[in-house]
């Protein structure tokens, strides 16, 4: 320490040396850690991404199950309660609720039995939907509130990872 006296003052100047041998810049252990720890970091944001674009589909693909069953379901509750006693499996001729009961579709089918096949907006065609697969079950017709019967209509649509069921009631009103 220095002393200095300006204007009557005494004032103590603290002589600080530079070291030019100060260190301006990173170990290599430094940068290694570094490098480790933007690394695990990185790891868990792209595990995030991976799982989160696997699973992205996941929503359409339940959406077109679903679509695919509310469709067989229409069809079925819009036949007649009883009428004819059609026994085949063509169904172009099931003309009631009961024959749909045991139907099973490999692959989503128009009622004339042809595979349905959907084009996407460039005319390609999409096969898609020969990955689900539909089960039609009729019960036995139980006796609801004011004496009306109704069959119970269960719709069940697998694949691609989904498994949908809808239930529904034809009444014979």
């Amino acid at each position: 320490m220095r002393h200095n006296e300006i204007n009557g003052r005494c004032e103590f100047i603290r002589i600080v040396r530079i070291n030019s041998h100060l260190q301006t810049g990173v170990t290599l252990v430094e940068l290694i850690m570094s490098m480790v720890i933007i690394s695990i970091a990185l790891t868990g944001v792209f595990t995030v991404m991976n799982l989160t674009v696997r699973h992205s589909a996941d929503p359409i693909i339940n959406h077109q199950a679903i679509a695919i069953a509310e469709s067989y379901m229409e069809e079925v509750l819009l036949q007649a309660y009883a009428a004819g006693g059609y026994s085949g499996s063509d169904r172009s001729q099931f003309d009631d609720v009961d024959d749909y009961n045991g139907l099973s579709d490999d692959g989503v089918k128009d009622n004339q039995g042809i595979d349905v096949m959907v084009k996407d907006d460039q005319g390609n065609l999409v096969a898609i939907l020969s990955n689900y697969n539909v089960a039609i079950s009729v019960a036995s017709p139980v006796i609801l509130t004011g004496s009306v019967a109704a069959k119970k209509v269960t719709v069940s649509v697998a694949g691609v990872g989904t498994t949908v069921s809808l239930v529904g009631y034809r009444a014979n009103y």
